[in-house]
């Protein structure tokens, strides 16, 4: 079978006016706040100006959760609801169901091949997260094998831009060590290559002031939080065990609630006020937490207002969910048949 010449190949991004942006989230729970100051507000200014896909990845959820798959089936929805209730317009935004898209399954297959057991091993991400999941030697493939994954997810859009947490950088390393490969044997510039999109703020820590905010770890401020359990998350926040009077000097540094304030208070000067004021003493950490309260509260009302919309028509947000997918797996098929067209497979 011949191979098309060259100028057959061409990008989504080439063939459109905007460039392709790839997201997403494993549907193991609700979003928090950890989700939307990271990628979420992202997500809300590129739809307005690239080819936004944002995936809801059941599929790689069930690497590690494959004991439970009702959880991650129950959650698509939810996941979904948070999207559309941040403000994620369908008719800017494809959000679309990974394990519908079985392109991206025969994409893995032949990623699978380019890469060796020492490589997927020597990823630092997985073995962060091996490490912090306990699995030592009993890994489940699918869970090391997730870096072909995730480039198969990338390259079958033809993302250019991959908004990433810093731990994920080697992640989009491996995706484009694979297309570059691919480019080398097919003798033609046929997937790009992904840039990564850093958020300004890397990692919001939890309320109980570990590094990571976790729905697994319980220290995470769901999107869909109560107006209580917002009040009662901010009162068990983390700040410094050692400010035991008002009248005591306080350490800002690793104190959770100045941390969120950097986030989410549009009045920077402010705070910079309450920092000094705070390590200085006389300053209590009531004080501070009532205006993060505050904050939080007026932040997260639409949203909560706009989901609880969004649950009582289910079907609604269903069907939003299969026209996106039924979008990507158009695009990502036509992928899939590119590559195996330029690798020279047979196709019927």
């Amino acid at each position: 079978m011949n191979r098309p010449e060259p100028a057959a190949f061409h990008t989504v991004a080439e063939s459109e006016q905007k460039p392709v942006v790839l997201t997403g989230d494993r549907t193991t729970g609700p979003l928090h706040l950890g989700h939307y100051l990271g990628s979420l507000k992202n997500r809300l200014m590129l739809q307005e100006s690239h080819d936004q896909f944002v995936m809801l990845a059941d599929a790689q959820a069930l690497t590690d959760n494959m004991n439970d798959p009702a959880r991650v089936r129950e959650n698509v929805l939810a996941v979904a609801m948070d999207y559309l209730a941040i403000g994620l317009d369908p008719e800017k935004t494809t959000i679309c169901l990974q394990s519908a898209l079985p392109a991206l399954s025969e994409l893995s297959m032949l990623y699978l091949n380019l890469v060796t057991v020492a490589r997927l091993e020597r990823n630092p991400t997985i073995k962060e997260e091996i490490r912090l999941r306990g699995f030592e030697r009993d890994i489940p493939a699918g869970f090391l094998c997730y870096p072909a994954a995730q480039a198969a997810d990338i390259t079958a859009f033809r993302a250019t831009v991959v908004p990433v947490g810093e731990d994920q950088l080697p992640m989009i390393e491996q995706t484009n060590e694979i297309v570059r490969r691919i480019n080398r044997q097919t003798g033609v510039t046929l997937l790009p290559e992904a840039a990564p999109m850093l958020s300004r703020i890397r990692r919001l820590p939890g309320i109980d002031g570990r590094a990571k905010m976790s729905k697994s770890l319980g220290n995470a401020i769901a999107l869909s939080a109560s107006p209580q359990d917002i009040s009662h998350a901010v009162k068990m926040m983390f700040t410094d065990p050692d400010h035991l009077r008002v009248s005591d000097p306080g350490k800002v540094e690793g104190n959770v609630v100045f941390t969120y304030l950097d986030a989410f208070d549009p009045d920077q000067e402010a705070v910079a006020a309450l920092k000094s004021h705070y390590r200085r003493g006389g300053l209590g950490d009531g004080t501070v937490k009532a205006r993060l309260e505050a904050l939080l509260q007026a932040e997260l009302a639409p949203i909560r207002e706009r989901r609880a919309a969004f649950e009582t028509d289910p079907e609604k947000v269903r069907a939003i969910v299969a026209a996106g997918t039924r979008r990507a797996q158009k695009i990502t098929q036509e992928t899939l048949d590119m590559v195996k067209s330029a690798l020279g497979l047979f196709c019927l």
